[in-house]
This record gives C-alpha cells, sequence and structure tokens, in this order.
C-alpha cells in the first residue's frame, strides 16, 4: 500500500519527470526483494514486483484518459492531452531502464547474471534470430515485425486485464537495461571508465528504443482505453464510437513509430556507435 500510493496521474502530469526517480525507486525496490527472498526465480519476480507497485497508477492513467475521450473536443486536443500522459509513463519506463542496468552493472558479475538469466537468453534469442534472417528475409523488415509483435502483445494485455500492458512493458524494460548492462561492460576495456561505458551504451540502445518505447506505451493505452470504455458504455452509444476513433488513431500512430525505429535501428544507430 505505501509504493502503489506514491503518485497519482494528476501529479504525475504536473511533474513528469518525478517519475523518473520513482521508476528507479520501484525497480529497485524489485530487484532487492527477489534476492532476498526469491532468489532462484529472481529474474521475473523482480518484473512482477515492479508491475504490483506501478499498476495502481497505469490504471488510473487509463481511467483518466478514457474519460478524456467523451470530454474534450477536436482529435488534436486529445492526442496533445493523451502526450502528458505519456510523458510522464515514458519517464517512468527510462526509470525502470537505468535502475536495471546499474544494478546489472555494479552487482558482482556471478549475481547480476543469474538475476537477469532470462532476460540475458532472451537477448541472445533476439541476436541470433536477426542475424540468421538478416540476409534473407531482410533485417528491416525482421526488426520491425519483432517489434509489432511486441506492440500487439501489449494492446491485447491492456485489453483484457487492463493495466496488464505495463507487465509487457516493465518486462522489455528489463531486457533493455540487461542488455545495456552487458554492453557498458563490453565497452569498459576500450572506454576506460562506466563513467563512459554506461551513457554510450544507453545512446546505443535508445537511439532507436526512445521511438519503439512510445510506440509500445501509445499502443497499450489505446488497448486500456477501449478496455475502460467497453465497461463504462454501451458499445452503440455516440461516446463508443468516439473513444473507438480516438483508439484507432492511437494505434496507427504507434505502428508509424515502430517503422520509424526500425530504420533508425538499421541505418542510423550503426552509424553512430559502430
Amino acid at each position: 500500500m505505501v509504493l502503489e500510493s506514491l503518485i497519482f496521474p494528476v501529479k504525475a502530469e504536473n511533474k513528469p519527470w518525478e517519475l523518473f526517480f520513482l521508476g528507479l525507486l520501484y525497480a529497485s525496490v524489485g530487484i532487492l526483494l527477489s534476492l532476498w527472498i526469491f532468489r532462484s526465480e529472481a529474474s521475473m519476480i523482480m518484473v512482477l514486483l515492479t508491475v504490483i507497485a506501478v499498476i495502481p497508477l497505469v490504471y488510473r492513467t487509463f481511467k483518466r484518459e478514457e474519460k478524456k475521450d467523451t470530454i474534450v473536443r477536436g482529435e488534436r486536443n486529445l492526442l496533445r492531452e493523451h502526450g502528458k500522459a505519456l510523458k510522464f509513463l515514458m519517464y517512468l519506463f527510462f526509470g525502470f531502464i537505468v535502475a536495471y542496468a546499474l544494478w546489472f552493472v555494479f552487482l558482482p558479475q556471478d549475481t547480476s547474471f543469474s538475476l537477469f538469466r532470462v532476460q540475458l537468453n532472451t537477448i541472445n534469442q533476439i541476436n541470433s534470430n536477426v542475424a540468421g534472417n538478416a540476409i534473407s528475409n531482410g533485417i528491416l523488415f525482421r526488426i520491425f515485425f519483432n517489434n509489432l509483435k511486441v506492440l500487439f502483445f501489449a494492446m491485447l494485455f491492456a485489453f483484457f486485464y487492463g493495466a496488464g500492458a505495463i507487465f509487457i512493458l516493465t518486462w522489455n524494460a528489463s531486457v533493455i537495461g540487461a542488455a545495456i548492462g552487458e554492453f557498458s561492460r563490453d565497452k569498459i576495456s576500450t572506454l576506460g571508465s562506466y563513467a563512459f561505458s554506461i551513457p554510450f551504451a544507453i545512446g546505443r540502445y535508445m537511439t532507436h528504443g526512445v521511438f519503439e518505447i512510445l510506440a509500445y506505451f501509445v499502443g497499450g493505452l489505446a488497448g486500456g482505453i477501449i478496455s475502460v470504455a467497453i465497461i463504462n458504455h454501451d458499445i452503440n452509444s455516440d461516446k463508443f464510437k468516439i473513444i473507438m476513433k480516438d483508439s484507432l488513431d492511437l494505434i496507427l500512430i504507434s505502428v508509424a513509430l515502430l517503422i520509424v525505429a526500425a530504420f533508425v535501428e538499421v541505418f542510423v544507430t550503426p552509424i553512430i556507435f559502430s
């Protein structure tokens, strides 16, 4: 009852940067508790504990954004209002990523490899799949369709479980954090200090990752709004039709963001961080 009551959507919209530090706190507490109590299954338990802490905020946000659909007039105004929620959710997510990356780097190597065991296996599978299909299918399309699959699950979880999309997003934050941490350790011999290797690794993954993450949040928001609308409104009402139109716009925006992310990952990131 303590962690999940620290902030509400209205305050988060006014001070979105505070969510970064809240993300650091939620993820760090999840890591410490999972190592202390559930050490053998810490890879997934730390994600679950982080999700439990943040679900009340995310669910209240979805309800607030659905209500805006029935009050705010004009699609441009609606998107501007949704942007406020997306902004603080992005700060929260970046807090997760930085926390996971820092714990990966500064924990003893055996402990960090054990803590992020499932995440590291996932990274290896993704890398082998992309490398194995780069020539036959085209790496650009491979990356795009992999990200599209994540977007689909984010919307699906948000629709069926309300704030369930946050589980998919927090899991992805733990994978990205592990990837950043591993890359930082690999670069320490070249860059000489974690003060340089960690920011370099964050830039390496966030150059394209910021578009992917935003896409997942936009899609998750769409699924969450639809979920709340089905509960609160008759599906034949005019309000429900307005909400569905707004949600469809959000889904299209999320797909467009994934296209941008794929192009940046293939054509921009390798040039900057080669």
